[in-house]
């Protein structure tokens, strides 16, 4: 994934402590060799180079898993979350790197080949059609959270229970370190490596933080984020930050990227719906205006429940 990918948790046994990171390590590079755009003979990517041959593609539990969560999230989000957005993705990519803002017909053309409505799940065959030529699958909003909780399920199955799963940021938790409350979280200031004054604590829950930092393009005097809004093709320009508190990482994993994308009142509307919290913080006009959903905050360490 190129990027950090941290396993803490606590175990009486080194031999045994040793075993399990390792297996944990290993079933993390699976999935990367099944999720991955970035390798060239990706299952992921073989499947995106069938787009438009016509035939039903037979895939493993774990893509075909993924692919499920990935309609849900686009059902849910009407379409603010989508995994066919990756020629697009790619152009962004290509502008970034060479600091070259993209024309607008390049953008148009790539987005021919995007929409969720082009993926045809098989549940009898475990198959997958793409019906469009010049698809590009990517699962840069959902897979990394997914692989932090299969990570923390597998711990859970060595019986190993106090655990954290840090994925670059999509952080899976399980129940609290010894003689604490839950795992202590910081959450980025938009723009900023600054993080809030108040710190989640969590045990149970998933946290994802979405936010354009690092990764943008500007023009004409306006940021570009990385994240793309899959309606228009364009990197979102509000400079937000917005964290979700989830009971799985999958689902606040995705759920960070939609609500960037969606209007604030449906953001929250959709979090509540899925027994989730979320935090938007945008800088606006040099300052920081902030809106969350009601029990957000009794995840702060000052709230008095984690006292």
């Amino acid at each position: 994934m190129a990027s950090p990918f941290t396993i803490i948790f606590y175990t009486n046994d080194s031999t045994h402590a040793n075993l399990v990171a390792n297996e944990c390590f290993n079933l993390a590079d699976s999935f990367i060799n099944i999720f991955s755009d970035y390798i060239e003979k990706s299952e992921l990517n073989q499947l995106s180079a069938s787009g438009g041959l016509g035939k039903s593609i037979p895939v493993s539990p774990a893509l075909y898993d993924i692919m499920l969560e990935s309609e849900k999230a686009y059902i849910l989000t009407r379409g603010s979350f989508d995994i066919t957005l990756g020629p697009v993705i790619r152009l962004w990519r290509k502008a970034r790197k060479e600091k070259q803002f993209p024309e607008a017909s390049a953008i148009a053309a790539k987005m021919k080949s995007v929409g969720f409505d082009k993926v045809k799940i098989d549940a009898r065959t475990g198959s997958i059609k793409l019906t469009s030529t010049n698809m590009q699958l990517d699962l840069g909003g959902i897979a990394q959270g997914y692989i932090a909780q299969k990570v923390l399920e597998r711990l859970f199955s060595r019986n190993i229970r106090k655990a954290l799963i840090n994925v670059s940021g999509d952080i899976a938790i399980g129940d609290a370190p010894p003689a604490k409350k839950g795992w202590t979280i910081g959450v980025n200031l938009p723009e900023s490596e600054q993080l809030q004054e108040n710190k989640l604590v969590l045990s149970n829950r998933a946290v994802s933080t979405s936010g354009d930092m690092y990764q943008f393009i500007e023009h004409e005097g306006k940021k570009f984020s990385h994240i793309v809004d899959p309606r228009t093709g364009y990197g979102i320009t509000s400079q937000k930050n917005v964290t979700v508190i989830a009971k799985d990482a999958t689902t606040a994993d995705w759920l960070a990227t939609a609500c960037s994308i969606m209007p604030l009142k449906k953001a929250k509307r959709l979090a509540k719906k899925l027994q989730a919290e979320v935090l938007i913080a945008e800088l606006k006009n040099g300052t920081i205006v902030q809106s969350s959903t009601k029990k957000f905050s009794h995840f702060y360490s000052s709230h008095k429940g984690n006292d």
